[in-house]
């Protein structure tokens, strides 16, 4: 495993002939960079991206892809994860796990396997309790991109005649009106270009299993089993999507579990990219990419 320097971080690369993804060893467990192979990394990159977790230090955001539990509460979510990680070999890829949280009793780790032939990594999360007492929480998968590329949200619409049939979860500071936001009856559609001090957060139960993210030619997908039976943290969302001047998020999380001393809960998402790609500007033009790559 040769070290990678990215951003003052010691990382070690996972690539094939396609794509390269960079794993964070210093830190984390993260994964800082993904790009294809020669291109720019779509991640966001935020080593100066700070937030003070009450009674435990300093946040750093630094960009890319982590890990929190769930329910998002400020002085336990926000722990700092500055420390190093173990990085060791799976098949197809790496494993990077963290020491064991001292105020949670939680311990994070990443499976991250890429397919030897294809643009397509496959990331298992999990949560392991070495507590005393069961945990009720949920693995969440938080994926932070650059700005100035277009999210898409796919909206599930069963049809039910006169019933409801969409559920919308809402944010104290999400504004309906921003302009950046399109609504449509199968997607919504957000352009990242948000002011200074702005920010907009949507949630709901997925029910297609993808979210995706257009930048620069370049589509990112990922992926996450929504298990309908289960209950979700956030009224029942298992995708959300957070977005402010400086990163976009595309998150998705697990159904709502007790985890006993002991024992895991785990969290799969797929990913995969997708090169010259033209970028969406309205329902139209996502319903023709939906079709043309098998999004459902």
């Amino acid at each position: 495993m040769d070290a990678v320097n990215f951003f003052g971080q010691e990382c070690v690369s996972l690539e094939n002939k396609t794509i390269q993804l960079l794993i964070s060893r210093s830190v984390g467990p993260r994964i800082l960079s993904l790009k294809f192979t020669g291109g720019e990394n779509i991640f966001a990159e935020l080593p100066d991206f700070v937030v003070e977790c009450p009674g435990s230090g300093t946040f750093h955001s630094y960009g890319g892809h982590r890990m929190w539990h769930a329910p998002e509460e400020l002085s336990r979510t926000f722990l700092p994860d500055d420390s190093p990680v173990d990085i060791c070999p799976i098949e197809n890829g790496y494993r990077a796990t963290q020491d064991v949280e001292a105020k949670t009793g939680l311990q994070k780790s990443l499976e991250i396997q890429l397919q030897s032939d294809a643009p397509r990594v496959v990331i298992t999360h999990r949560l392991t309790n070495h507590g005393l007492w069961p945990v009720a929480t949920a693995p969440w998968a938080i994926t932070q991109l650059k700005t100035g590329g277009t999210a898409i949200l796919p909206l599930s619409c069963a049809e039910t005649k006169q019933l409801p049939n969409r559920t919308l979860i809402l944010w104290p500071y999400t504004d309906l009106s921003n302009p950046n936001v399109s609504f449509g009856k199968h997607h919504i559609l957000l352009h990242v270009d948000m002011n200074k001090d702005e920010a907009f957060k949507v949630g709901f139960p997925n029910l297609r299993g993808w979210l995706a993210y257009w930048l620069n030619g370049t589509l990112f997908v990922k992926r996450a089993k929504y298990e309908a039976q289960s209950a979700y943290f956030d009224f029942g969302s298992s995708s959300e999507c957070y977005c402010n001047d400086q990163f976009l998020e595309l998150e998705t999380l697990a159904p709502i579990s007790k985890i006993e001393p002991g024992a895991c809960a785990t969290h799969v998402e797929t990913w995969e990219l997708f090169c010259n790609v033209d970028r969406p500007h309205d329902e139209k033009n996502i319903q023709a990419l939906v079709e043309k790559l098998g999004l459902e």
